[in-house]
């Protein structure tokens, strides 16, 4: 099986705070995550693999598929559960029946990492409308960070959010780059962006 699947990303959050639980309840299509909950991401090629890795998941433990997508090049799915051990272990049996260690993920890259002050009242309102969580007020300083794998995205809003107390715009975590949006003063901003950045050079895996 290992010699036709790419682990592209293996990201595991310890426990989801508020805001990143809230907004990921608004796009997924599976089981609701709530604040507290420990989850799994995990992206892969072929795209059509997820449904057989999916089904090792939900098996091995009592765990919830809160999404499972399938694009053209890659496949994507999330797990939850309020027991961190039964993520973990669930993540394992999934790596065990691939034949594979969490070293042969693909470790994450920045693509693009800025920092906006004094966010313009036109731009905020342009920015809104594709907004599916905090709206962001004019004046306001903006975080606008890819990263791929995508799925590492979710890493990187959960460690910020955990940083500073930041308001969470919009995560996009499907494709070929993630994308986070966040908000707030710039020294909460500045925070948010360092522990994001952080978490995502802390993962190991192959270039």
């Amino acid at each position: 099986m290992a010699d036709q699947f790419e682990l592209r990303a293996y990201c595991y959050l310890d426990r989801m705070q508020p805001q990143y639980a809230a907004f990921v309840g608004t796009i997924t299509q599976g089981d609701l995550p709530i604040e507290g909950m420990a989850s799994l991401y995990v992206e892969m090629a072929p795209g059509n693999w997820v449904f057989r890795v999916v089904d090792i998941a939900v098996k091995a433990t009592d765990v919830k598929p809160g999404a499972q997508i399938v694009e053209r090049e890659f496949g994507m799915f999330e797990i939850h559960s309020l027991s961190q051990e039964d993520v973990i272990q669930a993540g394992q049996v999934v790596l065990s029946q691939l034949g594979l260690k969490i070293t042969d993920r693909k470790k994450p890259e920045i693509a693009s990492l800025q920092v906006i002050t004094n966010v313009n009242p036109y731009q905020a309102q342009l920015l809104n409308r594709f907004a599916r969580g905090m709206m962001l007020v004019p004046g306001q300083t903006m975080l606008v960070l890819e990263c791929a794998p995508a799925a590492y995205i979710n890493l990187a809003a959960n460690e910020a959010e955990k940083a500073a107390p930041v308001n969470l715009m919009h995560i996009s975590s499907v494709g070929r780059f993630g994308r986070l949006w966040m908000a707030g003063t710039e020294a909460d901003i500045l925070a948010a962006r360092d522990a994001a950045v952080t978490a995502l050079s802390q993962i190991e895996g192959v270039p």
